[in-house]
This record gives structure tokens, sequence and C-alpha cells, in this order.
């Protein structure tokens, strides 16, 4: 007999939401909220590296039902908390998490029609059982952060920290700090570091596209001024969707052009002479790896006050006091911060069992970006890479309950997407980012076309997954005491008909 009818793993940004959409749209359906570590939050409770901030505007990283309340469109990391938090007490998703329990394994059984879900917790495991099973624990470890080995780390003499870990007795007044790394972690930590440290150099192995965005969005701040926050947030939303959508695109389709666009800003945003090819121009094209947003150019400001300076080249070997680069070039250091990047890891490193056999992860194929072959009465919540995380969590969560909903209505026990031995594999994640081809291998796959394409396009998603059709001939559904599913055996469809959300 099931504990709870749903099992969600992770209490950060999408455990949360997922919570909410179950307490909004099936008050009448049990859930339990399993969290490895000792508070909610995720990520925005993880890390305390200075400047910590979002790398989306808070109109499309809020949730589509909590309008973010806060002047800053780019905000820092203990507002987005606070707002996390703030939106579990309001919808009483806070009384249904379990803290310190980290999962370890969940097995299905298609004989009693629910997963034994085993969790770690003061030492000892406790198991519970749970009819649908949602993974919101993203895909990076939190344990660990990436951390390549450098020639020479052991002569250093000074301090140094990886962001994921980062030591909140760490005083950089007055000292000088390198920073390893070109991505979101890194332009943040610069321009907060900067006024009270000695100075400050970003060492890049290759450049990264850095903008500009506003911290405050012109069009949020015009309309309040006259109109309730509940008829701005919608509009405002709707814009910044259109905008980085049409960025998006624009980027894919004319490459060149959009890198002559990004020059012409960063030679408004940059010292007049600067050198732009070496320090911010990649080999790679716009969105091919993530934009980095800095919120009213601050990157670029501290670099025009010279606090902050730019170093581009390998790193050839630590020192006793920095690191020597590939070009010859000495960087001085007192502190080194490694913001090196993440370590992916599929649902949480969670072993998974089906009816006795282990999933071979890297042998499922993504359903709609939100189920697996092969996996009964799965879900999962991973957000968009080329726009904010929670556009593709509300439509993640959304669309299961509307599974758990046709499940009930229906007297289904079992849906589990059956996966087209015709469609052709292709890699989970699309972007060219290290962290991601570091770990491909050991992610699911995505297919050649729907409903196993994983599409980085909300407005795409927003049709398929808020008002689609839910039936479809992959998604196959068995009702109590049905046989084990055969993989790859192509069932039967259900008669077709539109589930209304």
């Amino acid at each position: 007999m099931a504990d709870v009818d749903v099992l969600i793993v992770g209490a950060g940004l999408s455990g949360v939401g997922m919570a909410c959409h179950l307490e909004r749209e099936l008050p009448e359906v049990s859930y339990t909220v399993l969290e490895s570590r000792d508070a909610l939050g995720g990520t925005w409770d993880l890390f305390r590296y200075p400047g910590i901030r979002s790398d989306s505007d808070m109109y499309t990283l809020g949730f589509r039902f909590r309008p973010w309340m806060g002047e800053k469109a780019i905000a820092d990391g203990p507002s987005i908390l606070e707002y996390v938090r703030d939106t579990a007490a309001e919808y009483g998703v806070d009384r249904n998490i379990r803290y310190g329990h980290a999962v370890v394994r969940a097995e299905w059984s298609s004989a009693d029609g629910e997963w034994a879900v085993t969790a770690r917790s003061g030492g000892s495991d406790v198991t519970l059982r749970a009819k649908f099973l949602v993974s919101c624990s993203g895909y990076y470890r939190y344990d660990q952060g990436y951390s390549p080995e450098f020639p020479g780390r052991e002569q250093f003499s000074g301090t140094i920290v990886h962001p994921q870990h980062w030591p909140q007795d760490l005083d950089y007044t007055d000292k000088q700090v390198a920073i390893i790394g070109s991505g979101a972690t890194a332009v943040t930590l610069a321009p907060a570091m900067a006024p009270v440290a000695a100075g400050v150099t970003m060492v890049q192995r290759s450049p990264t596209y850095v903008v500009s965005a506003p911290a405050k969005d012109p069009l949020a701040m015009s309309l309040r001024r006259f109109l309730p926050n509940r008829v701005v947030y919608p509009v405002v939303r709707a814009k910044q969707v259109l905008v980085t959508t049409a960025i998006y695109q624009l980027c894919r389709r004319y490459p060149d052009r959009m890198k002559a666009l990004l020059r012409k800003y960063q030679t408004r945003w940059l010292p007049k002479g600067y050198d732009i090819d070496t320090h911010f121009t990649p080999s790679y094209n716009p969105w091919d790896q993530r934009l980095c947003l800095v919120p009213s150019g601050d990157l670029f400001r501290e670099i025009r006050k010279g606090r902050v300076a730019m170093a581009t080249g390998g790193i050839e070997t630590f020192t006793a006091d920095g690191l020597r680069l590939t070009t010859g070039e000495h960087v001085p250091a007192d502190i080194i911060v490694t913001a090196t990047g993440l370590n992916l890891l599929a649902f949480g490193g969670v072993e998974l069992v089906v009816d006795g056999e282990p999933v071979d992860m890297p042998n499922t194929m993504a359903y709609k970006g939100i189920m697996l072959s092969g996996l009964p009465n799965f879900g999962y919540i991973i957000g968009y890479t080329n726009a904010s995380w929670t556009l593709k969590a509300d439509l993640a969560a959304e669309y299961l309950c509307r599974v758990i909903r046709h499940m009930r209505r229906k007297g289904f026990a079992r849906c589990v997407p059956v996966r087209d031995p015709d469609v052709a594999l292709e890699p989970f994640l699309d972007l060219d980012s290290g962290y991601i081809k570091r770990a491909q291998s050991e992610l699911p796959k995505q297919g050649s076309k729907a409903p196993w394409r994983l599409r980085q396009n909300y407005l795409r998603d927003l049709v398929t997954l808020r008002h689609g059709r839910l039936l479809d001939p992959a998604l196959h559904f068995a009702r109590p005491g049905a046989a084990a599913l055969v993989p790859h055996a192509a069932p039967k469809p259900e008669t077709p008909e539109r589930v209304t959300a």
C-alpha cells in the first residue's frame, strides 16, 4: 500500500514548484518532498559566494502562479531564496518536506503498481512507497563542484576556494584575487569582490559572450506606477519570453550578424581601445554556450574603473604567489577561486530499478523532456538551457499534473512512454559547454523527432504541454494487474481524446 500518491525528490525551485502545482490543481492528491539537505531552496540555499544572483530575469525565473514582487529584475541569491521559502509557506508545501533524506534507490514494481523509494537519513535507510515519482534534483552534484587538476597547485602559498563550497569567513579585503573561469559564476564574483579586494583578475582559457541587462526592468517600473502587480507581472513575463526567445532564435539563425551586434555593444561598454578580440570574442557562435548576463554592466564598469582585469590563456602552472599562463603572463594572487564549473549528475545519482532490472540511463530516451522511456509513473523537471529554468519547470509540473489527473479519472495504475526504436538518438542537451560534454555519456538521450525531441522553445512547449492533446501512441496507460511492459514493445494506443488541463 503506497504511503503517498506522489513522491517528490528535491526541495529546490523545481520541487517546491511541483508541490505547489499539486496543491493548486490536485488538492486531493497526497505527496511528500524528500530533501537531502537540511533546508529548502536547492541552488539558492547551497551557493553562498559573494554577489550570488540569478542569470535570468525574475519575471520568468519566478513562478507563473506567484508574481515576483521585488524591484530587481536580476535578483540576488538571498532574495530568490526568500521568494522560494515564502512560496512554500504560502501553499503549505513546507509542511510536507522531510529534510535530511537523501534518496539513493527507487524500485518500481508492476505487480504492486508503485515505487519503493529508499532514502538515507541519520545513518539509516527509510523506505517510502509512492504511486508516482518525480525527480526535482536538477542535473548537477550538490556535494562536489568540478575542479580540474592544475599543475603546481601544491606550490601555491595562498588560499584556494571553489564557489560551490565558499567559506563564510574568507576575508579578501585588500587581497589580490584570481578567478579561474569565464562563466556565470566568474562574471558574478569579479564585480562583487572588486570593491574591497586589492585587485581581481579573471583568468579564462577562452572567452565567453557577456552581455549587459538592466538590473531593473524599465517596463515593469513604469507599469507599476499605475497598475497592480498581478496585472504587471504577466505582461512583463510575456515580454521577457518574447525577447529572450527572439534573441536565441536570431543567434542560431544569424550568428554572424549577432556577433557583430554584440561586439558593437561591448565597444560601448568597455574602455576605448580595449582588446575585445582577445578577452570577449569566443571561437564559437552565440548560444552554442549560454550567454552570460551582467546586471547594468557591472563587470564592464569594474573593468573601466581598473578594479577587474582579464587574462586570457591556458594555465601553465600555479606558482607560490599566483598563476603563470601559457602566454607567459604571471597573475599575482593571494586567493585563487576555481570557478571551473559543475559536475553533472543525472537525477541526483539515484539508482533506478524497474521490475528487478537496473535502468541503463544512457539507453533511455526523454519523452517531451519530462518522462523517460521504460520508466513507469516517473517524471523529472529540468529547466531550459537557453532561457529561465522555471519557464520549463512550470510547464513540466502542469503536464505531470495532467497525467496524474487522467490516470485517476480513468482508473489507470501505470503510465509509461514506450520508445520507438526507429527514432534516431541524439545528445540529451545540445549546448557545447564543457560541463555538459563531460557528462553526455551518462545522461539519457533525446530523439530526432517529436515527442522525443527536447525542444528548447517555451512558446512551442506552451502549446504542446499546456494545451496539447495528452494521449499519444508513445504514451502507454495500463490498469491495475496489467502485465509488466516488454521494453520497446509497441502498445496499442488509447482511443484518442482531448484532455483538458
